[in-house]
């Protein structure tokens, strides 16, 4: 075995550890098998690069999609880790056997429906394995919010193989997916390390949908980066990638495209440093992209799990950036008849419980970050100082008699009406919808004013995400369980009103940069070194390490080293080509200045 402070320094150009990435290397050395719950960005990748290295034998990785563990193997590779992926579009799959089998390789990606085959089990018997490492481990428990059931299969083959370290990675799980983790993988209790959840580099703003082409071109317009927006259906991506290819390069990703088209424009986005992509879920854990400066989401995801998950592919290289959900009374409804239709009956009470969460995150007037470490079990302080209800506080307003004659009316006209004719009927307008059906006659005819009609369909949005009221396919509402609570028990309504305020100037991930010479020649030569070499920019260098040596300003080769991020084998490749891109740089800018 190896140093590991020796490869940290000298493989990845890291002078120490971050967070809990000791405890659990040390764990994973000392051949003990551990849960790592780790935030996305915390670098849960080197707590399995780095033993894989250290140890003898070949670190099994099992992954969940082919495309990210092909980003996975190539960003191994641009740290010198002999890495390789066996998938069903390996272009030498037995070639890859063979190095496993001869010890050439010090990390090794699998599926896991791959992984449990009785195929996959002889081969290992054949090698000599330094660790199983089993990424995006909630995927394993029924109560993860992207449960799959192969990973539920490993248990076997782990057990073939008693004496060799399991460690499994995750960013997202509550603590019943942590404990049925535990369980699932053979894990001991005392094996989970939690680092906390908290992204204090994200900053959340959730605003109701209100012309959602507009509430995106805006958030364009004080954003620069590359950006997913999260659509909740195929034909939505495509629409939103058309309205905003005006303004951004911008592309679609969802299942129903072809392969082809899918790959191409996965892989634009992967090498883009301000594209767009607007994709559905099936575009998340398959990109392994540090450098995207916000995430927004056009309709409500399907859990705070899911949410949590989804806003954390951005900023993942440490830097500034932001998270948005504009939301919709649709949305709720749908995610309700979505419950009651197709999930089993048995698991229902948890996907109720789980929407109701979102739904109190979305409409919250308190500290966003706060709500979110809430539900994972943390004690954060009351305000966060980088969400929109702690930068800009919101009003709130009681509507309970607003939601009461809202309710009324709902029950008067026999629950089968949308809110427009509701608050038609509410505002005494005597058109001929309402008196076709005699409900000019009712007691609850005319009995708002001007004010009050003005919070009908905010009171209603926010009734429909408690779940107060309900919407039919054709908008029809009628009471949900929580009615009765605020229509006759006395619950109390409060909403919070957004502040109305034009976003400042154009920002990286909603932080002030000062225009950089340097850096920013710096990242063209990175644009160019990329393209030379067939690499994402970011696989060269991330921001952060050009930012430093920006400030630095490192003269050799030594000083160079120096910088966090430059390690042994990027020292090599790209060493002598950065220092010289530098230089040219500075004598530009000094002729400049003269």
């Amino acid at each position: 075995m190896t140093s590991v402070h020796q490869i940290l320094h000298d493989r990845f150009g890291f002078s120490h550890f971050r967070g809990v990435q000791e405890e659990v290397v040390g764990r994973t050395m000392a051949g003990q098998h551990a849960l790592a719950v780790m935030p996305t960005g915390s670098g849960k990748s080197l707590c399995y690069q780095l033993p894989a290295l250290a140890r003898r034998g070949t670190g099994i990785v099992i992954s969940p999609l082919i495309a990210l563990m092909h980003d996975q193997v190539r960003s191994a590779e641009s740290f010198g880790i002999r890495a390789a992926a066996l998938t069903s579009v390996s272009e030498d799959p037995r070639s890859i056997r063979d190095a496993l089998r001869d010890g050439q390789l010090d990390l090794l990606y699998v599926a896991p429906e791959r992984a449990t085959t009785d195929g996959f089990s002889r081969l290992l018997q054949e090698a000599e394995i330094a660790l199983f490492a089993i990424d995006e481990a909630h995927c394993v428990s029924e109560w993860g919010h992207d449960f799959r059931p192969d990973y539920r299969l490993l248990r076997p083959l782990l057990d073939q193989h008693r004496d060799v370290p399991r460690l499994a990675l995750t960013a997202t799980a509550d603590r019943r997916t942590r404990a049925d983790i535990l369980v699932q993988l053979g894990i001991s209790e005392d094996g989970l390390v939690v680092a906390g959840f908290d992204r204090p580099n994200i900053r959340y703003h959730v605003r109701p949908r209100d012309g959602l082409p507009g509430q995106l071109k805006a958030l364009l317009a004080g954003q620069s980066g590359a950006g997913i927006v999260y659509a909740p259906s195929r034909d939505k991506t495509e629409r939103i990638a058309e309205q905003l290819s005006g303004f951004r390069k911008a592309l679609p990703y969802h299942a129903g495209l072809d392969a082809s088209v899918r790959a191409r424009n996965q892989q634009a986005f992967v090498a883009s440093e301000d594209m767009v992509m607007a994709a559905t879920i099936a575009f998340g854990m398959g990109i392994d992209k540090p450098d995207v400066r916000f995430v927004a989401h056009a309709g409500i995801p399907k859990s705070i799990e899911a949410y949590y998950q989804e806003t954390g592919r951005a900023g993942r290289d440490g830097d500034p950036a932001e998270a948005w959900l504009f939301w919709g009374a649709e949305d709720f409804a749908r995610a309700r008849r979505r419950i009651e239709t197709e999930v089993e009956a048995e698991r229902r009470p948890q996907e109720r419980d789980r929407l109701n969460a979102l739904a109190a995150f979305v409409e919250a007037a308190t500290c966003r970050r706060a709500i979110l470490l809430r539900h994972f079990g943390e004690e954060p302080p009351e305000s966060c100082g980088n969400c929109d209800n702690c930068i800009d506080p919101p009003a709130t307003i009681d509507v309970t008699t607003v939601a009461q004659k809202l309710l009324s009316a709902v029950f008067r006209t026999e629950m089968r009406f949308g809110v427009a004719h509701l608050a038609a009927v509410l505002a005494g307008d005597d058109n001929e919808k309402v008196r076709q059906f005699g409900h000019h006659n009712l007691s609850v005819f005319g009995i708002m004013d001007p004010d009050e009609l003005a919070l009908v369909r905010p009171v209603a949005r926010s009734l429909l995400a408690r779940d107060a009221l309900r919407a039919d396919d054709y908008g029809g509402l009628s009471f949900g369980p929580g009615a009765k609570a605020i229509l006759k028990d006395g619950e109390r309504l409060v909403i919070a009103v957004p502040p109305k305020r034009a976003r400042r100037g154009r920002t990286r991930g909603g932080q002030e940069f000062p225009h950089d010479p340097l850096f920013e020649a710096l990242r063209e030569w990175r644009r160019e070194r990329a393209k030379e070499q067939g690499v994402p920019p970011y696989v060269i260098f991330h921001d952060s390490t050009l930012r430093e040596v920006a400030a630095v300003k490192p003269s050799t080769m030594s000083a160079l080293s120096d910088i966090e991020g430059i390690g042994d084998t990027k020292l090599q490749r790209h060493g002598e080509s950065l220092l010289e891109a530098l230089a040219t740089a500075m004598e530009r800018d000094d002729a400049t200045a003269a």
